[in-house]
């Protein structure tokens, strides 16, 4: 120090010198850092090193451990629940079938009977249009009908289906002009073995047998003829029947309607949609589940869940169908939940979240929420033994309201602090209050307001 002195006081009667030229804040510098190290060497070598800085240091102070002051506290104890395993699931209602209704035929629509949100039975009818056009060409198909029915001799009421070919009257006169053609050619071979008859009257009855015999062939496949066209007509009937039918459009499905698409005396063609239904009972929710849960979520297993239009009401449901293969971007496979919708509260779009209950645990440790003291993610409790606490940390799994399912961490018979766990540490002595209610416990105002 006295050797610094020296060289500022150096410094001043030269200015000009070499040290001189340096900026005066090193200078400074250096001389508070000497005047530290003075200090500090003072202080480590004078007789008041054992002052109360080292009584505080060693725990006898005032602040030192022997002067702890005890915590009071409300104690509760390991609990024995019966636990309802879960898996958390979200996703949307679906309908579990919906359909858009078209029209069959082409008109002009007379009357449009439904309006939207109405609830719709299978079959009901929703829009008429006009049958005019429809009714003319039914007859029209009717009167063609009844002519080859006549061709046919059937008359609808006695006769309905056609007769064997050899009953028709054209077959028949066939089938006589050849029977007579074959009788007069073996009448003309008897004369002409006698010599009594030419032989261009043989030739001619001979060739009027061959005539007769394609006459006849004709009249069969003329028979035929009528039959096909039998069918075909009355086919075309039944055609012209289902689109006067069909002019009445009806819902394919039970529902409500959705979307009114047309409007009475709009004119439309064939396969123009006209009202939507959708399915309202049951409902589907498609959610998918983590791959780990895939030996555990099966058909059958109950759902509970809610939805924000009807706040704290559950409604259940039942698993219905699983994927069978897991989606590798996300790790998860989709399953299909039917909901009971008789009651009509729940709409398709609504969002939902809820849990299926995979399986029911018996006697699973569990502690109040309270008694749990969470700090950077990692829970512990305190155990009151012999008046003090001792910090535990332990494995939380499930809830179940207010109780905490304990993984890893207790036997099941400590007691366990419930109150006032800010202020507790390993080793501090506790003052035990009493028990803990159910709900929570009292804080440290209501503990000593209550002694």
């Amino acid at each position: 120090m006295r050797a610094v002195m020296e060289k500022m006081r150096t410094m001043k009667k030269n200015p000009l010198s070499k040290a001189g030229q340096r900026p005066t804040w090193f200078l400074i510098g250096i001389l508070l850092i000497a005047a530290a190290l003075t200090v500090a060497c003072g202080g480590s070598g004078s007789p008041g090193g054992s002052g109360p800085g080292s009584a505080a240091g060693s725990g006898k102070g005032p602040g030192g451990a022997g002067a702890m002051t005890e915590v009071s506290v409300q104690t509760t104890r390991v609990r024995k629940i019966t636990l309802r395993r879960e898996v958390d699931v979200s996703g949307s209602l679906v309908a579990s079938d919906q359909a858009r209704v078209s029209s069959e035929v082409a008109g002009v629509v007379r009357q449009v009977l439904v309006e939207l949100g109405q609830e719709v039975a299978a079959g009901q009818v929703l829009v008429r249009l006009d049958t005019r056009e429809l009714d003319l060409a039914l007859e029209r198909a009717r009167s063609q009908l009844r002519q080859t029915e006549a061709q046919l001799g059937i008359d609808g009421v006695k006769v309905t289906e056609p007769p064997a070919n050899e009953q028709v009257s054209s077959v028949r006169l066939a089938m006589a002009n050849r029977d007579d053609a074959l009788a007069q050619l073996r009448r003309a071979q008897r004369l002409r073995e006698q010599n009594l008859l030419p032989q261009a009257d043989l030739d001619a009855a001979e060739t009027r047998v061959k005539v007769t015999e394609a006459g006849y062939r004709t009249a069969l496949e003329n028979v035929q003829s009528l039959k096909a066209t039998l069918e075909e007509r009355r086919h075309a009937v039944e055609l012209a029947r289902k689109k006067l039918n069909d002019s009445q459009i009806r819902a394919s499905i039970p529902g409500r309607i959705s979307e009114r698409l047309v409007n009475q005396g709009e004119f439309i063609r064939e396969n123009t949609p006209v009202v939507s239904i959708v399915k309202m009972n049951p409902l589907k929710l498609e959610t998918a589940v983590q791959e780990r849960y895939a030996g555990t979520v099966r058909p059958g297993l109950p759902v509970e869940f809610a939805v924000e239009s009807s706040p704290g009401k559950k409604f259940p449901a039942r698993v219905a169908h699983i994927s069978p293969s897991v989606d590798q971007a996300t790790r998860t496979f989709a399953i299909e939940i039917l909901v009971d919708n008789s009651h009509r509260q729940l709409k398709p779009g609504f969002f939902a979240q809820g849990v299926i209950f995979t399986r029911q645990d018996e006697n699973v440790p569990a502690i109040p929420e309270y008694a749990i003291s969470t700090l950077a993610g990692i829970s512990n409790v305190y155990i009151v033994e012999a008046g003090k606490a001792r910090q535990q940390a332990v494995v939380l799994g499930a809830r179940s309201g207010e109780l905490v399912e304990v993984v890893e961490g207790l036997r099941g018979d400590e007691v366990l602090a419930a109150s006032n766990l800010t202020m507790l540490a390993t080793g501090v002595p506790v003052k035990v209050l009493g028990t803990a209610p159910a709900a929570s416990p009292l804080t440290e105002n209501q503990m000593e307001a209550s002694r």
